[in-house]
């Protein structure tokens, strides 16, 4: 097979612009935008954060740059998977970069699931404000209670009663849910018994925020952090009566909308891991060459400059994987992307945070402080190694692909 990562020329001239845009734009503004998370409500956008932020969107949207991620779409820019790793990458270099083109976890795949399976009156209420950057969303599925990385183990009871279901559980790690502009969650839930297959069991439900009964218990910190004004919170629904004709495309099609809903997903959150990957090498090597101890630039001290050489075939390595993973993602076979799409979700992470902790080492003390991105950084990596399925679910299935080439049983 003839695999080709490259990129058409018109999209490398649209890359070149937002590659300049993060660079002269956009990083900047990073720091201020953190800063400003310490004024007053956590949980609320200061004056300014809304001034930097919407500020940015505004540019972005004049000069056209906005939803990539609709790859394949004649609503988009028509960018293949493949295409679209470039700008995710460009985008991973800054905590910025996937908002201000709205490009965001989890509103790429919430938007990709209402505009697949939603109703017309759902794209006209939540779809279109969400293209257009004006509210945001969250995916609920994670529950304190079970083991969710199984997610036929999901547990929310969501059950008929006249022309509504009423929802009853706890969702945790529902990432942007503490965000004040989000306004609605897609939740996966229980429909079916115990009689049921258990694919069959799960439905996905879309479920404004405003509904009464539900109560935001808590953010869960990562690290002691709680990533305001973002955050991943836990969520407690206490008989929440959602419309009936708010379940997506019907009972027991929850794992059908959650598969292809996570893919894409996965391997977005990877293209970005390696963005952050060189954003935090090129600040190891600027470091090296300005720091001197023992009468040296730190470059020249220890085994540094095999840790930088490392460090890049490291990236190298992981890009090609992502962009194969992406190549069979674009040839519009699931089932032979879902392997290639675990290897990158288990290696983009781990590079990632192999490069970004050996950025933090070269700065010393202040490499964990709050003094450079590298602590943030590290700490939203180490996220990806459970987040869409922990690292240990995606080797079973690249193990059971590999077994399968030797034997017919099951394995």
């Amino acid at each position: 097979m003839d695999m080709n990562f490259g990129m058409r020329d018109e999209n490398r001239k649209l890359l070149d612009r937002v590659a300049a845009m993060i660079r002269d734009e956009v990083m900047p503004l990073e720091e201020e935008y953190a800063r400003e998370v310490a004024t007053g409500d956590r949980w609320q956008f200061t004056a300014r954060q809304t001034e930097i932020l919407e500020g940015l969107k505004d540019k972005t949207k004049a000069q056209g740059l906005w939803n990539f991620w609709l790859t394949d779409s004649d609503k988009g820019f028509g960018l293949s998977t493949v295409e679209y790793a470039y700008f995710a990458e460009e985008m991973g270099k800054t905590p910025l970069g996937a908002e201000v083109f709205n490009c965001s976890a989890p509103d790429t795949g919430n938007m990709e699931v209402f505009e697949r399976y939603g109703s017309a009156r759902m794209k006209e209420e939540w779809l279109a404000p969400l293209l257009e950057g004006r509210i945001r969303s969250a995916y609920l599925m994670t529950e304190p209670d079970v083991a969710s990385s199984d997610a036929t183990n999901i547990s929310m009871s969501c059950v008929r009663d006249g022309d509504a279901y009423v929802l009853n559980g706890e969702k945790w790690w529902a990432s942007g849910a503490g965000d004040p502009r989000c306004k609605v969650y897609i939740t996966m839930v229980k429909t079916g018994g115990e009689e049921m297959p258990k694919h069959q069991r799960h439905s996905m439900i879309v479920v404004p925020a405003s509904l009464p009964g539900i109560e935001i218990l808590r953010p869960m910190e990562v690290y002691g952090h709680d990533d305001a004004p973002h955050g991943h919170m836990h969520i407690r629904f206490s008989d929440v009566r959602v419309p009936a004709e708010n379940i997506l495309l019907g009972e027991g099609r929850g794992f059908e909308i959650a598969q292809g809903r996570l893919g894409p997903g996965r391997i977005h959150h990877c293209m970005r891991a390696i963005g952050q990957a060189e954003a935090a090498l090129e600040q190891m090597c600027r470091r090296s060459l300005q720091r001197e101890a023992f009468g040296k630039k730190l470059a020249q001290l220890g085994a540094n400059y095999d840790i930088i050489a490392e460090c890049r075939m490291e990236i190298e390595m992981a890009r090609l994987l992502c962009l194969k993973a992406a190549w069979y993602m674009d040839r519009g076979d699931k089932r032979a992307a879902a392997p290639w799409i675990s290897q990158i979700k288990v290696i983009a992470p781990r590079v990632a945070l192999k490069v970004i902790d050996e950025a933090a080492q070269m700065f010393g003390a202040m490499g964990i402080s709050q003094d450079t991105p590298l602590a943030q950084a590290w700490t939203h990596v180490r996220t990806l190694r459970l987040a869409d399925g922990p690292d240990a679910v995606h080797r079973r299935q690249v193990a059971r692909t590999e077994l399968k080439k030797y034997t017919q049983e099951k394995v």
